[in-house]
């Protein structure tokens, strides 16, 4: 029987009690409970804790759209401002505040509960840990933002109508919300549960992103202060890994074991998931939707693609060719997780909804703006609807973790072979591939896209980078990582999808036998199509430069990558690090003033 956590879920007493401003009430309402009435007992503290949930579900596996990792037809914030259309006047998202008002009404009513003093300080732990994490995503946000510790009342003029305080102030103020919860918060696993360990993880990626992003964005004048987020950002990775009792879940699969981690029905038990989102069939329930990741809206890129290495541990776009390399060959010989993340030749699909074919071997879908690639991390690739309900979700694994220890101390210089092979080695050794050495090899094309990293251990830096985004692919964490580094450049590639050679039959699954046949943007598909040597019909795809009426566009109209876009924009630095306050809150609050030319 699994064990789950309702994210989010709060009984409807409570709910009425969080709707209500007490400073507004004459009398006392006998349909809800007031604050006097709760917060008394452990199991009202634990009932208000769970509705501070705000961890992502399902599109967990879709939260690196626009990026350089994958891309999306949806309306995204970071596109149109790359295209120039997003002003202050027309942001409307962003800078709410409701979960930071819940979250301080809890840390005001502590003290008033029969709780033992331990417990109290275990749920002020939690408290100031979601405050933590609030703040932490309004800084990666806005940069200075207003810091409010305390549950504002209509009457209070100066901090309804306060400035932004400095990036440095309110750093220091979510350090010092951590540390607390790290010292408070209990230990105690519990499947979906935030406890000490997650804490930790939490506070490492923070320390991890505030030091990077100080040493990289040198115009902030904060590069000397880098270090001590850095060092901090390593040592608690290490208590992590050192006390939590965590390790990375390997079978000796290596072809296998890495995908396991995304379609398990049960992580409870999974040494690598510090925090997971655990469903249960009939209980709480995941979304059927599959998310068949490259057919709709969402789909992964070949750029990412070509970030794995060889099998042999060799860089792939030190290949010569490797531009005008074809679906099947592309993933010949490559990293075992690439074929466990990209749908890759041979695969086989076995779910079948109205976006994607029947069953069998599965040959690619392409169509106009979309790459032709398909994501199969996270996709629910199962027949049983009960069996798609209960697959768990790992949010926070312990594989991030060793990347966070590996990377702060090559930023700091410290790395060595032992750190390695305790750290981003034990994610290679899963996936069957050689160890990192402490001196690689410099990869020109990373040297290109990070030409801002100038320490003489450069081409360790960068590997480790290229290691966090194979090994967190599709989780969420690309855009943030390019910020924190400041590469936000690398946006401005322009989105590409698989290479065909020119017209005429192409093999899709690698058994040597054509798939499908391109033909040019003039002809018509014919009503009876050609087969193949095993009597299938071929699939006929028209095609032609962008603009043009056909299946989907090639960058040289009859060979080429497969083009998504004809327009990327372009990403204004340092402004699009950050977004503009919403001119709406501006105009009722003349002390927000707007910063980096917004």
């Amino acid at each position: 029987m699994k064990t789950t956590i309702k994210f989010g879920l709060l009984t409807a007493a409570c709910l009425g009690m969080l709707s209500c401003n007490d400073s507004y009430l004459d009398i006392k309402p006998e349909t809800t409970i007031q604050k006097g009435d709760f917060f008394k007992t452990e199991s009202d503290m634990e009932m208000y804790v769970l509705n501070l949930y705000d961890f992502r579900a399902a599109d967990f596996y879709e939260a690196d759209a626009t990026t350089d990792n994958a891309s999306t037809t949806g309306n995204k914030e970071i596109k149109n401002m790359m295209l120039g259309n997003v002003t202050a006047a027309n942001t409307t998202t962003g800078w709410d505040w409701d979960q930071l008002r819940k979250v301080n009404f809890l840390l005001e009513n502590i003290a008033g509960s029969n709780l033992s003093e331990a417990k109290k300080k275990h749920y002020e732990g939690l408290g100031r840990y979601f405050r933590a994490r609030f703040y932490a995503e309004k800084v990666q946000r806005f940069s200075d933002v207003p810091w409010v510790d305390k549950v504002i009342s209509e009457k209070d003029e100066a901090s309804l109508f306060g400035p932004r305080n400095k990036r440095e102030e309110v750093v220091a103020k979510i350090m010092e919300d951590f540390a607390f919860a790290a010292a408070n918060v209990e230990t105690a696993k519990v499947a979906g549960k935030v406890n000490r360990w997650v804490v930790l993880q939490e506070y490492s990626r923070f320390a991890l992103y505030e030091g990077t992003y100080r040493k990289y964005h040198t115009y902030l004048n904060l590069e000397k202060t880098a270090q001590e987020f850095l060092t901090k950002a390593y040592q608690i990775a290490e208590e992590i890994m050192t006390k939590g009792g965590f390790s990375i879940h390997n079978t000796g699969k290596p072809e296998a074991d890495y995908l396991s981690l995304y379609n398990s029905s049960s992580l409870e038990n999974n040494p690598e998931v510090i925090l997971g989102r655990m469903y249960a069939t009939n209980i709480i329930n995941r979304s059927d939707w599959p998310g068949m990741f490259g057919s709709y809206e969402y789909y992964p890129l070949r750029d990412m693609l070509q970030s794995y290495l060889m099998k042999d541990g060799s860089v792939f776009t030190s290949k010569q060719g490797y531009e005008t390399m074809g679906f099947v060959d592309e993933f010949k010989n490559r990293d075992p997780r690439l074929a466990q993340t990209y749908a890759a030749p041979g695969w086989e699909l076995i779910y079948v909804s109205t976006y994607s074919q029947g069953p069998g071997i599965y040959i690619q879908q392409m169509t106009k703006n979309f790459s032709g690639y398909h994501q199969i991390k996270g996709f629910l690739n199962y027949k049983e609807q009960d069996t798609r309900f209960d697959m768990d979700i790992p949010l926070y694994r312990y594989a991030e973790v060793l990347l966070n220890f590996a990377e702060a101390k090559a930023e700091l210089g410290l790395a060595n072979q032992a750190d390695l092979d305790r750290s981003v080695n034990l994610l290679r050794r899963r996936a069957g591939m050689p160890d990192m050495p402490v001196t690689p090899a410099l990869d020109p094309k990373m040297a290109r896209d990070y030409s801002n990293v100038t320490a003489g251990n450069k081409s360790l830096i960068l590997e480790i980078r290229r290691e966090r985004r194979v090994e967190l692919a599709f989780e969420g964490f690309r855009f943030n990582d390019l910020m924190r580094w400041h590469a936000g450049k690398l946006l401005e590639k322009k989105p590409q999808g698989i290479y065909f050679s020119g017209l005429g039959n192409h093999d899709m699954t690698g058994d040597g036998v054509p798939d499908v046949k391109l033909i040019d943007q003039s002809q018509s598909i014919p009503e009876v199509r050609e087969k193949n040597s095993l009597g299938v019909p071929l699939r006929y795809f028209r095609v032609g430069k962008f603009g043009q009426d056909v299946s989907f566009f090639l960058s040289e109209g009859n060979k080429g990558y497969i083009d998504v876009v004809d327009k990327v924009g372009e990403f204004e630095q340092p402004k699009y690090y950050y977004r503009p306050v919403p001119q709406n809150d501006v105009n009722l609050n003349p002390n927000l003033k707007q910063i980096f030319n917004w």
